[in-house]
């Protein structure tokens, strides 16, 4: 008898991997392993990497090649983008292909008839989680640096719209590029309104020159950040300058499937390792539901996903998926941590 041949799975890089992928994808099959060791799971997965380096840094153009190459290859899902400029260049493309892609950015835009999303972040809840912070801390009148970018325009609309709600008002707002290095003039604009905090939006490159301003001008300020932050698992580097910044994060210390991962691999208990471990699990969900081995029956398959423990998040958080529903985090998933000593820290 001859054995099944194995599902093909595309992998999305659309930011430049320093291992090429391979931890990412380690992390997926420790997911995957978990549903298989149950005996659901009838046949092996096969991954292709395409690394189509999108924006900001990249172009439009290498990002949607690289899809296609994808979709050519003969992949029934795709597991990327990363980044939410990205996302929304690809979910029109999965809905016209019929291809089931899991993104994991930040922003809820990129979801679509067949883009479902795991959510590092969200441009649409961490401003409600910051203005709130914010407001329990006693400091009311905050001055948001964003991105110009569509990532940053997002976060910045819905922080504004959070501030109304818990009694904020803007002491001004500056935009940077997304790509920048001297975030100077722009901080010391913002100086000049007196605030009594800063807020960062961006996606994090330009989170390290405006650490580096606020150092230069002498200004001790209290800042908050988006989950920009999660560049310090990237850039050790870059950690002193946020010391003391508070930012979104999605990992918890009160999580148990976390505790499990960091005694057993504790490389890999990382923001992105928890959510490719539980990426993994919901592709393997996917299959093991799905009633027909094609991209109509694994998308099917994803919509069957519900109420799984999750890896990400505080304890209780878990995994659903839905008709209309392609979000895939539920409950508590963004956790308020601190750079400290070259340490991230959970925020009591």
């Amino acid at each position: 008898m001859y054995p099944p041949a194995a599902i093909r799975i595309g992998l999305l890089f659309d930011f430049p991997q320093r291992d090429g992928g391979a931890d990412f994808e380690a992390s997926l099959r420790r997911g995957i392993d978990e549903v298989a060791a149950g005996g659901r799971l009838d046949r092996d997965l096969e991954f292709l990497r395409v690394e189509a380096t999108g924006l900001p840094i990249g172009t439009e153009h290498a990002l949607v090649g690289g899809f296609r190459d994808l979709e050519a290859a003969g992949c029934l899902a795709v597991i990327g983008p990363s980044i939410s400029d990205n996302g929304i260049v690809i979910a029109p493309l999965a809905d016209a292909a019929g291809l089931s892609c899991i993104n994991y950015t930040g922003g809820e835009r990129t979801r679509g008839h067949y883009g479902f999303h795991y959510q590092v972040g969200s441009l649409e809840e961490e401003p409600v989680v910051l203005a709130q912070r914010l407001a329990s801390r006693g400091l009311r009148r905050p001055a948001v640096v964003f991105d110009r970018s569509p990532v940053g325009r997002r976060y910045a609309e819905c922080f504004e719209a959070a501030t109304g709600v818990v009694g904020l008002e803007l002491a001004g707002t500056a935009s940077v590029s997304p790509v920048a290095d001297d975030a100077k003039p722009v901080v010391r604009r913002l100086r000049s309104q007196e605030p009594d905090a800063v807020v960062y939006l961006g996606l994090g490159v330009s989170s390290h020159p405006v650490a580096v301003a606020l150092a230069d001008l002498g200004w001790d300020i209290p800042v908050v950040a988006n989950s920009a932050l999660l560049f310090g698992y990237l850039r050790p580097d870059w950690r002193d300058g946020w010391a003391g910044w508070e930012y979104v994060d999605v990992v918890a210390d009160d999580n148990e499937r976390r505790q499990q991962l960091l005694a057993d691999s504790p490389a890999a208990a990382g923001p992105m390792g928890c959510a490719a471990l539980d990426m993994g699990r919901l592709l393997a969900e996917a299959i093991v539901r799905s009633d027909h081995l094609t991209r109509d029956g694994i998308r099917d398959g994803f919509e069957r996903v519900k109420r799984l423990p999750a890896t990400c998040g505080y304890e209780g958080t878990t995994l659903t998926l839905g008709y209309q529903d392609h979000g895939a985090l539920h409950g508590d998933y963004l956790v308020l941590r601190t750079w400290t000593g070259g340490r991230s820290e959970q925020v009591a």
